[in-house]
């Protein structure tokens, strides 16, 4: 039975979750952007959502904008300085996830978001699949170079406003996937893989209309696993899970992940 809540006050929905959670030995979570929200992180699509209220964000986070647009690249550098000197940091919600861990019943935590706020809440870094890659560092489109963020951040803030490949001159990007630019196929692989060896998937603050990162889910209830939803509202696949929680999960994961 699905039992969904509009707030986090709904004693049964979270109680059911809670006792799943508690009951599951081997647990996959796949995290969305709304995850990181009470971190300081805007979503993209909601009203108040990065791509909502700046276009100019959502055309830098396709690949051929990106590349073609030489002023483009320049506000999307200005806007990862101003993203890293926030210095975001996990919240209650990442914690509470890190738990999952700590009692050896993580799988896999698979993200589609680029903040590395799990591995700063405590997670493993094998652990954590990032199938959209990481803002955290740079990636050379012409030699695919890597390193640190936050060398070619120093460069803008030094007066460079688009900074060139130190070793080939190319386009400097995040390390991150745009659209139209191919996942890293093994990454996708093992979150497959994962959603596939679980007895309990767990779907936090995503929309679930991602492709084909939300094919793990379906992916893990075809695999006979056990699905609980956590988001802000519903989603399009909250009829494959056993509870669907809608409300703010930062109030939510610590109660189903038994911190509190």
């Amino acid at each position: 039975m699905v039992i969904s809540q509009s707030s986090a006050t709904n004693p049964a929905g979270l109680e059911q979750a809670r006792k799943l959670v508690a009951d599951s030995q081997r647990i996959t979570v796949l995290t969305g952007a709304g995850i990181s929200t009470d971190s300081g992180i805007p979503d993209f699509r909601g009203p108040k959502g990065l791509w909502t209220l700046n276009p100019d964000a959502e055309r830098a986070a396709t690949l051929r904008h990106y590349l073609d647009d030489h002023e483009l690249r320049k506000k999307s550098w200005q806007n990862r300085v101003r993203w890293i000197d926030g210095d975001p940091q996990p919240n209650v919600g990442h914690k509470a996830l890190f738990a999952l861990e700590a009692r050896n019943a993580l799988v896999a935590l698979i993200t589609q978001n680029v903040d590395e706020l799990h591995q700063l809440a405590g997670h493993s870094p094998s652990k954590v699949l990032e199938v959209h890659g990481t803002l955290h560092r740079t990636c050379c489109w012409s030699c695919k170079d890597r390193r640190p963020m936050k060398q070619a951040l120093a460069r803008v803030v030094a007066g460079d406003a688009d900074p060139k490949c130190e070793l080939c001159d190319g386009i400097l990007k995040s390390d991150t996937i745009l659209f139209g630019q191919p996942l890293d196929q093994d990454v996708m692989d093992r979150a497959l893989e994962a959603s596939s060896n679980c007895d309990l998937f767990i779907a936090v603050g995503t929309s679930l209309s991602v492709f084909p990162a939300a094919n793990t889910l379906p992916r893990a209830k075809n695999a006979g696993a056990k699905v609980i939803i956590v988001n802000g509202e519903p989603t399009e696949m909250d009829h494959y899970a056993e509870v669907v929680v809608n409300g703010g999960i930062s109030e939510i994961l610590p109660q189903i992940c038994g911190i509190v």
